[in-house]
C-alpha cells in the first residue's frame, strides 16, 4: 500500500489519491515513510526547480510531529491549513482588495434590502444602517492598504488584518476563479498531502479538487482521511464519493493502536455505515471493554467513581482506581455544563455562523479575551508590570509611537491614566459580564473591537434583537448577534473556564478534541441530558429513543442525521483506547439500551453492568 502511493509521487506521471486511514492504522508513519523514499529518488530535481512538497495537518502540534519525523528537510513544506492559504495569496493585495469590496458590497446590498423590508423606524434599521456607513467608509479606506497581514495564532484585528474565515474563503474562491493562483499552487507545490481532509473546509476542498481537474497531468493531491471520523459540520460529507476514475484509493486495513476485542467493537459500530473493516495486531493483548449503564437521575460522581473501582477489578490494573485514565465526554455542551460555562457557550453552540468556530476555538470575539484581555488582567492582578506593558504596547492604539517628544510624553501619561481606570472599575466588579468589560475597554479606547463586539456593543445600548419589531421574517446576515448578545451576558470567568478547557488544562477531554490521540484507559461518558445538544443523540444511537419524523425523512431522503453524527462520535472516542475501555451511559430507559446494544453484537452479556442508583441489577 506504501509503494501503490509511492507510485503516485511520479512528477511525470502524478496520480491523486484517496488514502482510507482508520483509527489507530499508522498514517502518519505512512506519510512519512513514503515522503523520505520519494526524497531519495527526486530531492535534487526538486531543489533545482524551486518546488516542494506540501502537507497540510489540522494542528499546531500534528506540524511539529510530522516535521520532526522528517527531520526538519527543507523540502517539505508542513503548515496547517491557515498557514499555509496565507503563504498562497499573501501579497495578492489588489486581489483581496477586489474581494473585500464585493463581499462588503454584498452586504450592504442585504443590508438595504432589508431595512426597505422592515418596518419603518424600527430600532434595528437604526443597526442595519450603522453597519451600512461602516461598510461603506471600510470600502473608502481600502484604496490605502498596501498591505494585508495575518497571523494564524494572533489577534488579527488591525484594519489591514484578515481573519480565518476571509483567508479560507479567499483561498477557495482564488483557486476557483483566478487560473493564475492555480498555476502557482501547482508550480510551487506539485504534490499537495492533506491530512484529516475529512474535516477540511469544503469549500476549500472543492477548490483543490477543481485544481485537481485542471492540471492532473502536473499536480498530485493526496487526501488522507476517514469519513466515519468527520467530526465538524464544515467537512465535506461526500468525501471520497465519485472519484474520478485516474484517483488511487488505497487502504489501511491495519489498527496498530487498539486491542482486538476494542477492534472488534468499532468494526461492528461502523458495520452500519460501510464495509471498511479494521485488522488487529497479533502481539496485542485481547484487550477489556465494559458498557455501563446508569438512570439518568444518577449521582454522576458516585456512579463513576464505581465504575473506576469496578474497572480496577476487572483488569487487574490499579491505575483506574487511582483516577489514571482520560475522561470522554459525549460534546462539549457536557463540558460547559461540568466546568462552569454553559451561559457562554449554549447561545453559541446554537448559531449557525458560530458552531464550528466555538467549537475548533477560533471564535475571534472570544479569543479576543483569552489572548488579550484576560492576560491583562491576570497581569493586573500579581501586579507584573511588563507583561502589562508588553500587552498594550502590541496591542493599544493608546501607545501608537509620536514623533514629536512632547506630545509622547502626554501620550504616555493619558495611557498610564485610561489603563488605571480600567483596572479601578475592573476591581469593583467581583465577576463582570463580557459586555461590561468591552464596554470598559470602548470607554477608556484600551483596544480597537473587533468589528463585531463594536457592533455588539450598539445592539446592547439600542436593547433590540433582529427579531424584534416584527423582524422575524427578515432576519439576515445581522441575526447572528443576537446569539452573540446573549453568550456576551456571561461572566468573563466563564471565558476563562472555556479558554482553559480549549488549552487541554481541564480534567475532561471531547469526543471531537481526541482525534490522532490515544490514550491507555479511557473512560467514555455518554449523557444526552447532559449535553443539551440537537447534533447528537446516544439515546437515538442506542434504540433508548424513538427516531423522529425528520430522522425517517432524512434517512428516506439520505441526508445525515444526528444518529449519523452520534455514531461517528461514538466510533472517534471508543478507538482512543489502547489498553481497556469503559463506556458510562446515563439513560432514560437502561433496560432498552442494554436490550439493543446485545442485538447488534457490540457487546457480550457479561460486559453490560446495569446500575439502579448504586446498586447493580
Amino acid at each position: 500500500m506504501d509503494t501503490e502511493i509511492l507510485n503516485c509521487l511520479n512528477l511525470e506521471k502524478p496520480k491523486s489519491f484517496f488514502l482510507f486511514a482508520g483509527a489507530g492504522s499508522g498514517k502518519t508513519r505512512t506519510l512519512v515513510k513514503v515522503l523520505n523514499e520519494f526524497g531519495i529518488k527526486y530531492e535534487t530535481k526538486m531543489r533545482l526547480t524551486g518546488q516542494r512538497v506540501a502537507v497540510i495537518t489540522y494542528t499546531n502540534a500534528a506540524c511539529e510531529e510530522v516535521e520532526r519525523r522528517l527531520e526538519y528537510n527543507p523540502l517539505f513544506s508542513i503548515s496547517t491549513i491557515h498557514s499555509f492559504i496565507w503563504e498562497l495569496i499573501k501579497g495578492f493585495n489588489n486581489d483581496i482588495k477586489e474581494w473585500k469590496i464585493n463581499k462588503l458590497a454584498a452586504e450592504i446590498d442585504e443590508l438595504k434590502g432589508l431595512i426597505a423590508k422592515g418596518k419603518l423606524g424600527a430600532k434595528i434599521n437604526y443597526e442595519r444602517q450603522q453597519k451600512i456607513e461602516k461598510n461603506i467608509k471600510i470600502i473608502d479606506e481600502l484604496p490605502k492598504i498596501k498591505q494585508f497581514t495575518y497571523s494564524p495564532n494572533g489577534m488579527n484585528q488591525d484594519k489591514q488584518s484578515l481573519s480565518h474565515n476571509d483567508v479560507i474563503s479567499i483561498g477557495a474562491y482564488f483557486l476557483q476563479n483566478k487560473p493564475l493562483m492555480q498555476k502557482i499552487l501547482v508550480r510551487k507545490f506539485p504534490i499537495l498531502f492533506i491530512d484529516e481532509s475529512q474535516d477540511t473546509s469544503k469549500e476549500l476542498i472543492n477548490a483543490l479538487f477543481e485544481v485537481e481537474r485542471i492540471h492532473y497531468h502536473s499536480f498530485t493531491l493526496g487526501l488522507f482521511g476517514d469519513t466515519m471520523q468527520r467530526i465538524y459540520a464544515s467537512g465535506k460529507e461526500d468525501l471520497g464519493r465519485d472519484l474520478p476514475a485516474r484517483w488511487v484509493t488505497p487502504r489501511k486495513k491495519m489498527n496498530h493502536r487498539c486491542p482486538p476485542r476494542i477492534i472488534n467493537l468499532i468494526n461492528r459500530i461502523r458495520s452500519d455505515v460501510d464495509d471498511k473493516e479494521q485488522l488487529s495486531r497479533t502481539d496485542k493483548a485481547e484487550g477489556i471493554v465494559r458498557l455501563f449503564i446508569a438512570p439518568i437521575e444518577s449521582d454522576r460522581e458516585k456512579i463513576e467513581r464505581e465504575v473506576a473501582r469496578q474497572m480496577t477489578s476487572i483488569t487487574g490494573d490499579e491505575n483506574w482506581e487511582l483516577s489514571r485514565y482520560t475522561t470522554l465526554i459525549l460534546e462539549h455542551h457536557m463540558a460547559a455544563k461540568r466546568l462552569g460555562f454553559m451561559e457562554l457557550f449554549e447561545p453559541l453552540y446554537k448559531s449557525k455562523k458560530y458552531n464550528d468556530s466555538l467549537l475548533k476555538g477560533t471564535s475571534e470575539e472570544l479569543n479576543f479575551f483569552i489572548n488579550l484581555i484576560l492576560p491583562l488582567i491576570d497581569a493586573h492582578k500579581i501586579g507584573d508590570q511588563f507583561t502589562i506593558a508588553r500587552i498594550l504596547c502590541k496591542y493599544s492604539p493608546l501607545m501608537t509611537i509620536i514623533n514629536e517628544e512632547i506630545k509622547q510624553l502626554v501620550r504616555v501619561k493619558e495611557t498610564d491614566k485610561a489603563v488605571k481606570q480600567f483596572f479601578n472599575e475592573i476591581d469593583k466588579h467581583i465577576d463582570p459580564t463580557c459586555l461590561e468589560v468591552l464596554r470598559l475597554i470602548k470607554a477608556q479606547n484600551l483596544f480597537n473591537l473587533p468589528d463585531t463586539l463594536a457592533q455588539l456593543l450598539l445592539r446592547s445600548d439600542l436593547g433590540i434583537t433582529s427579531k424584534d419589531e416584527n423582524e422575524a421574517e427578515n432576519i439576515g446576515i445581522d441575526d447572528y448577534l443576537d446569539e452573540l448578545l446573549a453568550s456576551f451576558h456571561a461572566p468573563i470567568s466563564q471565558v476563562r473556564a472555556y479558554g482553559a478547557y480549549l488549552s487541554g488544562y481541564a480534567s475532561f477531554m471531547t469526543h471531537q478534541g481526541v482525534k490522532g490521540l490515544e490514550f491507555p484507559r479511557v473512560m467514555t461518558i455518554i449523557d444526552d441530558s447532559d449535553a443539551r445538544g440537537f447534533l447528537f443523540n446516544y439515546e437515538k444511537l442506542f434504540g433508548a429513543e424513538d427516531k423522529s419524523k425528520t430522522d425517517i425523512k432524512n434517512e428516506k431522503d439520505g441526508k445525515e442525521t444526528s444518529i449519523d453524527r452520534t455514531r461517528r462520535l461514538f466510533y472517534v472516542a471508543c478507538s482512543r483506547a489502547e489498553e481497556s475501555l469503559a463506556i458510562v451511559a446515563y439513560s432514560k430507559n437502561p433496560e432498552a439500551v442494554k436490550t439493543n446494544v446485545l442485538l447488534r453484537e457490540w457487546f457480550e452479556e457479561e460486559e453490560v453492568i446495569t446500575y439502579s442508583g448504586l446498586g447493580i441489577i
